[in-house]
């Protein structure tokens, strides 16, 4: 039995693989080269940007990018800062840019492209020690507190039309006589001020500062509901508001389609912080809170975030079915928001204390950027719905995020777009075939349009040029015996000849 290729379908004898379908967007951290890769791992196109990134970005549907820039002038610094969201179209020249930077706050992290155009930031500002302790914080000291920021492009540059602040929306038991006193277990849609947090960054990080003690690193937004998810590293927690809302009803508790204002809809992953009975599953840094697009793909309209340290202290994708009720959610009081643990979850292939992202695709894969920093595995890959690695590629970088051939942006930047074809004929002039997995320590696999047997003839080249391992019929390898570095395979069946970069990495 034959392979078809891998564009078209990973298929052996006894499984069948879904396809890598489409491309992945990435720019590292620090750096201003955009790079979009195909199947094959190869570079499908670039950006040349005039400025380094934060590594946020989105594919417009103009074939546009939307990226996260690090400002020259920030006053205020922290992890993943940026300060400036900059569309650049395929030349990678500017078409408008924002600078939200000075004294007082700075956007960071991620952004959210929204299907009018528009981008939601996440940003930090500073509040006073003296305000502070006006909604009743149990301690000294400034600190930077989360808000976020929707943006409208207008000419060359854009305007802030709406925006929502969590300091709006704290609760405390301390102090009876402030207007924000309550029970804690008795407002849910409240943030604990003096919640007790799993540490302290941002900006103020390692102790030169104020700290950013919420840390939220990740942002999306649901067209159908109105409403954006985010992510909290040092609560644990992913939250929900209502967009529906203008600026004014975001900073209260009514108004908006849930008729709760700017209000916390929905939480999940830590039921302590607002004092509910029911088990920690994000045990603590989580990041990229996101929902799986609503098309009829698998899981769609579910939940998905990167659990940093979920699976037993190991990284892993949890995916929850939130209980919608219209605008709102099914809420018990004095009970932990449902679900009590993961709807699905997909343990990683290696881990990621910081960063990361993960997406949920119509073929029912799961894509996984693990991140680099902070002592990351620093690769990106996908498995199908029976975890089965299908694609991998090494790029060391804090996220990657997913397109498929049929996106408007694809089409726009590509000829022909992951261009295939079922006449075996046509499938014969060239070998197509994966290595995984890739990076090793020395174990990979063929997969590809090959027999059983496998490949006729396998070469492994030094970087020199030098013959230093061969193989017949066969389609793994054993190349412990080669020293950690990069490797070139090339396999040859019948007339028709492939070469791939392979990495030995032992530890």
């Amino acid at each position: 039995m034959k392979f078809l290729k891998l564009a078209v379908a990973l298929l052996c004898a006894q499984t069948a693989f879904a396809q890598f379908d489409g491309y992945a967007l990435y720019n590292a951290q620090n750096q201003s080269t955009a790079y979009l890769i195909d199947e094959e791992g190869d570079i499908a196109y670039t950006w040349s940007c005039p400025t380094s990134a934060n590594y946020a970005m989105a594919l417009a549907q103009s074939g546009n990018i939307v990226r996260g820039a690090v400002y020259s002038d920030n006053e205020i610094n922290g992890p993943a800062v940026g300060g400036m969201v900059q569309e650049l179209d395929p030349n990678g020249d500017v078409v408008w840019e924002f600078v939200y930077s000075n004294s007082e706050v700075v956007a960071h992290h991620d952004l959210c492209l929204m299907p009018n155009g528009n981008v939601l930031l996440i940003a930090w500002e500073e509040i006073g020690e003296d305000d502070l302790i006006a909604i009743g914080y149990d301690d000294d000291g400034d600190k930077y507190a989360t808000h976020i920021i929707e943006i409208q492009p207008d000419g060359a540059s854009a305007n802030i039309v709406w925006e929502w602040h969590i300091v709006d929306h704290l609760v405390q038991d301390i102090d009876s006589e402030l207007p924000n006193y309550g029970v804690i277990a008795e407002h849910p849609e409240l943030l604990d001020i003096n919640v007790e947090t799993s540490g302290g960054g941002g900006p103020g990080g390692g102790g030169n500062g104020p700290d950013d003690w919420f840390h939220v690193n990740g942002i999306d937004y649901n067209e159908e509901l109105d409403q954006i998810v985010f992510s909290s590293r040092y609560l644990s927690e992913i939250f929900i508001i209502d967009h529906s809302t203008n600026s004014q009803e975001a900073a209260g508790h009514a108004g908006g389609n849930s008729g709760k204002g700017g209000d916390f809809l929905y939480r999940w992953g830590n039921p302590a912080n607002y004092g509910a009975p029911g088990d920690q599953i994000i045990t603590a840094a989580c990041h990229a809170a996101r929902w799986i697009i609503d098309d009829g793909r698998p899981r769609g309209g579910w939940i998905q975030v990167f659990n940093n340290s979920g699976n037993n202290g190991n990284s892993c994708v949890d995916v929850i079915d939130a209980p919608v009720d219209g605008y709102n959610y099914e809420y018990t009081s004095s009970a932990a928001y449902e679900p009590a643990s993961y709807s699905y979850r997909h343990e990683c292939v290696g881990n990621a204390s910081g960063q990361s992202a993960s997406d949920g695709m119509s073929n029912g894969n799961i894509f996984v950027n693990l991140s680099g920093g902070q002592g990351g595995a620093g690769y990106m890959y996908e498995v199908d719905a029976d975890d089965n690695m299908i694609w991998q590629y090494s790029a060391g970088t804090q996220k990657a995020f997913r397109y498929e051939c049929d996106h408007p942006g694809i089409q726009v930047l590509l000829e022909n777009p992951c261009e295939s074809s079922t006449d075996i004929s046509e499938l014969d002039l060239a070998l197509n075939f994966t290595v995984l997995p890739n990076p090793s320590a020395g174990n990979f696999q063929l997969l590809g349009e090959f027999d059983e047997t496998g490949v006729d003839r396998i070469l492994i080249y030094d970087l020199m040029g030098n013959l230093v391992h061969e193989a017949a019929q066969t389609n793994s390898l054993e190349l412990r015996h080669l020293a950690n570095g990069t490797y070139i395979l090339r396999a040859q069946e019948g007339n028709r000849i492939k070469a791939r970069k392979i990495s030995i990495s032992k530890l």
